[in-house]
């Protein structure tokens, strides 16, 4: 018998396409998935403080540092001190990478259009209200199962 395939099996496939196309977009590049994300930061935020970065993209400021030196490398990024705080240290996309990310914002408005083109126009605002109402969702479950774990942590570091 063949299981039923569910709304979350969809996703998992979408979640996978995705991945594949980034994969293939950006072989032969320096470019992994969490470099792209601080790209796409920046090129959306400006250029910020390692610090602000590391909060917004939610990982710690010694990976925010690996990912910084390895753009930097790149030559994605550069670094310059903060104008007010000796401590601070500015990051800014550099001038090649600025055409880089328009051009990478430009193909995904182009694949977000084709996506969004597969649905009949009359299901569209539908289909938007689902994929957020889904996305939220899945949020609140998982920052619920993110504090249950740190409670658990919380008292077994007190036992």
């Amino acid at each position: 018998m063949t299981p039923e395939i569910t709304v979350l099996d969809r996703l998992l496939e979408v979640s996978e396409l995705f991945q594949k196309d980034m994969a293939r977009a950006f072989a032969g590049t320096p470019l992994t998935p969490s470099r792209t994300r601080l790209l796409w930061e920046l090129a959306a935020s400006g250029p910020s403080t390692q610090h602000a970065l590391a909060t917004r993209l939610e990982v710690s400021p010694r990976n925010i540092t690996g990912l910084v030196d390895a753009l930097e490398a790149g030559g994605y990024v550069t670094r310059s001190p903060h104008p007010s705080d000796r401590r601070a240290i500015i990051v800014s996309l550099a001038a090649s990478a600025q055409a880089f990310m328009r051009d990478m914002q430009r193909d995904h408005a182009e694949l977000s259009a084709e996506l969004l083109g597969a649905v009949a126009p009359a299901d569209r605002a539908a289909l938007l209200r689902g994929v957020e109402a889904i996305a939220g969702r899945l949020r609140e479950l998982v920052e619920a199962e993110e504090q249950r774990g740190e409670a658990a942590e919380a008292r077994a570091v007190g036992e």
